[in-house]
């Protein structure tokens, strides 16, 4: 089980839980934040400084944020565009600059 960053984030971007973690596994995509699945120990200290509700844990997404945790994966795991490479598990999000893209589903998300 891992956290989920849902569709209350795009266009937001607080990074307040980037702060919070203590393992560096939240990365900056353009318009929104990811959690790396294998890097989060599910400590849930993201959780509760969202200022926008957008973490959830992936047992609790709602119906409609249900496609945001396929897509988290997505986004570590596909070669998304402008990248050579997929993003992966840098181990941690200091280690490599902020993504600057987003998957296909976020990017077709409706602006704010």
């Amino acid at each position: 089980m891992t956290y989920v960053i849902g569709s209350p984030c795009i266009d937001v971007k607080d990074r307040a839980c980037v702060d919070e973690c203590p393992v560096d596994c939240i990365y900056e995509g353009k318009r929104t934040l990811y959690i790396q699945p294998d890097e989060c120990i599910d400590c849930g200290a993201c959780e509760p400084v969202c200022p926008v509700e957008a973490i959830y844990y992936e047992a609790d997404l709602p119906d409609g944020e249900q496609p945001y945790l396929r897509d988290n994966k997505r986004f570590f795991a596909d070669i998304l565009e402008g990248r050579d490479t997929p993003v992966g598990s840098p181990g941690g999000a200091l280690k490599i600059p902020v993504i600057g893209t987003d998957t296909r589903f976020v990017k077709t998300h409706p602006a704010a």
